[in-house]
C-alpha cells in the first residue's frame, strides 16, 4: 500500500509537472504565428490553410494566427526576427534561412500519397507549341517563380548547368520571376513566356493539375484548358519535400506540442488535412534540420554560378 501510494503521489506529480509546464509556455507564448511560402494567389492560400490554422489553435490551446508572406525572403527575415514561430518552407527557402543563421529547426514535411516525400523540378511548354528540348528554346522567355524557390529557380538552374547552360540571362531571351507556382503556369498559359518552371509530384500533384481543377487556366477563347495543352520538356532528379519548421528556441514542450498536432492531423482533422493538397497527400514525415544539407549544398553551387555570371 505503501509503495502504491508513493507510485500514485510521483504519478501526480509528473501530471502536474507537465501540465504547469505547458502552462508556462502558453503564458509566454499566448499567440503563435504560422507563415506560408506563396505557392499560389493570397486567396488560394487562405481558403488551402485557415482550416488546419485553426485545427492548430483548438489542439494547442493557443491562438494561431496565418501568415501569408509576400515572398520567401519574408518568411526567412520573418522567423530571424523571432516574429513567426512556424513556417511552411521550400527545401531551397529553409536552407538559404540556415545558410544566413536563422534559428529555425525542421520538424516534419509532407508524405506524398504513394508515401514518398520528394518531388520534381519540371519544365513546362505549352503542347501547340514547336518547342521539345531546351535546346530549342535558345532566345526565349523563361518564366522562374522566386529566388529562394526550390523547383521554381535554385534546381533548374542547376538543371540548366548540367546542360552547359551556366548563365541563363545569358541564354534566355528574358527570364522573369513571376512571384509564385500559378503565376508562373498563368504566364506560360498565356504566352509571356515560352516555358515555365515549377514543382511537379505526379500527373495528379502538381500545382499545374490543381489550377487545373479549380479552372483557373483558359484558352484564347475562354474555353477551359486540358492537361494534354502542356507538355514536360525536362524534369530534374527527386527533390526532399519542403519542411515544416519552428524556431530553435521555443521551449522544449511547445516544440513537441507543435510536432504532435502535425502528425495528429490526418485522424483528428482529416477535411482539414485534405484541403491543404485537395487529398492528394498522406500525412506528414517527421523530419530533421540535417535532412536538408544537401540542398545547403546545393544552394552554395547555385550562389556561385549567380557570381561568376555577374
Amino acid at each position: 500500500m505503501f509503495t502504491r501510494r508513493i507510485i500514485l503521489a510521483g504519478a501526480a506529480a509528473l501530471a502536474f509537472a507537465g501540465s504547469a509546464s505547458a502552462q508556462d509556455w502558453k503564458a509566454k507564448y499566448p499567440e503563435l504565428t504560422f507563415a506560408v511560402v506563396p505557392a499560389e494567389n493570397a486567396s488560394g492560400v487562405t481558403e488551402r490553410w485557415t482550416p488546419f490554422v485553426a485545427y492548430l489553435s483548438k489542439e494547442l490551446g493557443v491562438k494561431v494566427t496565418l501568415r501569408i508572406a509576400n515572398d520567401y525572403a519574408a518568411v526567412i527575415e520573418g522567423q530571424r526576427a523571432g516574429n513567426i514561430q512556424i513556417a511552411s518552407y521550400g527545401s531551397a527557402s529553409f536552407s538559404r534561412a540556415r545558410l544566413t543563421g536563422v534559428k529555425t529547426d525542421a520538424f516534419a514535411n509532407d508524405m506524398n500519397a504513394d508515401g514518398s516525400t520528394g518531388y520534381y523540378s519540371v519544365f513546362f511548354v505549352k503542347a501547340s507549341s514547336p518547342y521539345k528540348t531546351v535546346e530549342d528554346l535558345k532566345g526565349k522567355n523563361l518564366g522562374l517563380v522566386d529566388p529562394n524557390s526550390t523547383s521554381g529557380n535554385n534546381v533548374p538552374r542547376f538543371e540548366l548547368n548540367k546542360m552547359g547552360i551556366a548563365n541563363a540571362e545569358g541564354y534566355f531571351g528574358k527570364v522573369v520571376f513571376t512571384g509564385s507556382h500559378e503565376n508562373a503556369v498563368l504566364a506560360l498559359s498565356q504566352g509571356t513566356v515560352d516555358v515555365a518552371a515549377n514543382q511537379w509530384t505526379n500527373e495528379d500533384d502538381s500545382t499545374l493539375a490543381q489550377m487545373l481543377t479549380k479552372g483557373m487556366l483558359k484558352n484564347a477563347d475562354g474555353s477551359a484548358m486540358k492537361k494534354d495543352d502542356f507538355r514536360i520538356i525536362h524534369k530534374s532528379a527527386l527533390i526532399i519535400n519542403g519542411p515544416y519548421a519552428y524556431n530553435t528556441d521555443l521551449p522544449e514542450d511547445l516544440k513537441a506540442a507543435i510536432a504532435k498536432v502535425f502528425f495528429d492531423a490526418p485522424t483528428k482533422d482529416k477535411a482539414a488535412f485534405d484541403r491543404l493538397s485537395d487529398g492528394q497527400k498522406k500525412g506528414f514525415h517527421p523530419a530533421t534540420t540535417k535532412d536538408w544539407d544537401g540542398t545547403i549544398e546545393l544552394i552554395k553551387f547555385v550562389d556561385g554560378l549567380r557570381k561568376k555570371a555577374s
